[in-house]
């Protein structure tokens, strides 16, 4: 008896767990880089100069119809309708957490109008995203590093567990609704374009663009102050995007460096090669997207279990 007993008993949990395999609910499938982008792309506000509103707007770096950047200075004024709203992105993936670059592209980095020694012709800034993987689909935003020139700025959502590390946490991010989730906010400066967190005031002289996150095509602004414009997002590692492009001497004077020939020759990089002028000699130049985990590592305190591991990295190839 004892021994059918020990049977009837197995055999019931064999049943038990064949049901429970039967009717538990499918593993959820990890989100595309494309999703991810997506759901934590900023909502951007873009000053503008009512000098010369469209070297204001974001662009793609092939907006004239070629990878040739020696002339998207010269080319601007006759492409203006070719102007559409784009950010670069990159997904770098550790066991713990998501590393999302944005990188926004104008053809001119102006400081006066035409030309002056500090403009230069071409310029890429933006950000990373530091997002947790807490057992949700999407995660959860942790911490923003962006570029401005050659410094990086360091920020955190309301609620992040990162505390002051090697760097000092600069500001707040202000998260805004947006396709029924929040978003992160971003802002750039007029001509010169460095990229920080948007601190919720409106606009410098109170013309500005804010460009929301498209899973389509971006738009071309309809003008300096306006409020509704789109980008689109692509994949800057793909093989025809900037890093597919990476050797590529029509675009690039050096490594990550877009070739360029009207104010200072050659001034603007490439995520790969953003770099922060004082941050110790550890942090080499490129490493917000190229290994984001050790940088955000010394930048913050509090990171907990944060893996240095990659399970995926397209810039180590």
């Amino acid at each position: 008896m004892t021994r059918w007993r020990s049977a009837l008993a197995t055999l019931s949990a064999a049943f038990v767990g064949a049901t429970t395999l039967l009717f538990a609910p499918p593993a959820q499938a990890a989100p595309s880089d494309a999703d991810l982008a997506y759901r934590w792309a900023p909502l951007h506000y873009q000053d503008t100069s009512s000098k010369y509103y469209s070297a204001d707007y974001l662009a793609p770096v092939n907006y004239d119809g070629d990878w040739n950047t020696l002339n998207n200075w010269e080319n601007l004024d006759a492409n203006t309708s070719r102007l559409t709203g784009t950010a670069y992105y990159s997904v770098v993936e550790t066991g713990t957490h998501w590393y999302i670059t944005y990188a926004f592209f104008h053809p001119r980095d102006w400081k006066d109008y035409p030309l002056n020694l500090f403009s230069h012709e071409n310029d890429m800034e933006g950000q990373l995203e530091v997002v947790r993987k807490d057992g949700s689909e999407y995660g959860a935003l942790q911490a923003v590093v962006t570029l401005a020139h050659d410094n990086f700025y360091s920020y955190t959502p309301p609620g992040s567990p990162f505390t002051n590390g090697r760097e000092s946490i600069d500001g707040t991010v202000i998260m805004q609704a947006y396709d029924g989730a929040a978003h992160p906010t971003s802002f750039q400066e007029a001509r010169g374009h460095g990229a920080y967190a948007w601190n919720g005031a409106d606009f410098p002289g109170g013309d500005g663009i804010v460009f929301k996150p498209s899973r389509g095509a971006g738009s071309v602004p309809t003008g300096g102050n306006d409020r509704d414009a789109r980008y689109g997002l692509t994949d800057l590692t793909a093989s025809d995007s900037l890093w597919g492009r990476r050797n590529s001497s029509e675009t690039y004077a050096g490594w990550g460096a877009f070739r360029g020939d009207n104010g200072k020759a050659n001034a603007a990089h490439t995520p790969w090669t953003w770099d922060d002028m004082n941050d110790g000699s550890d942090l080499q130049a490129g490493v917000i997207a190229t290994d984001p985990a050790y940088l955000v590592s010394r930048y913050f305190g509090n990171t907990g279990d944060l893996s240095l591991t990659y399970l995926r990295n397209p810039y180590r190839v």
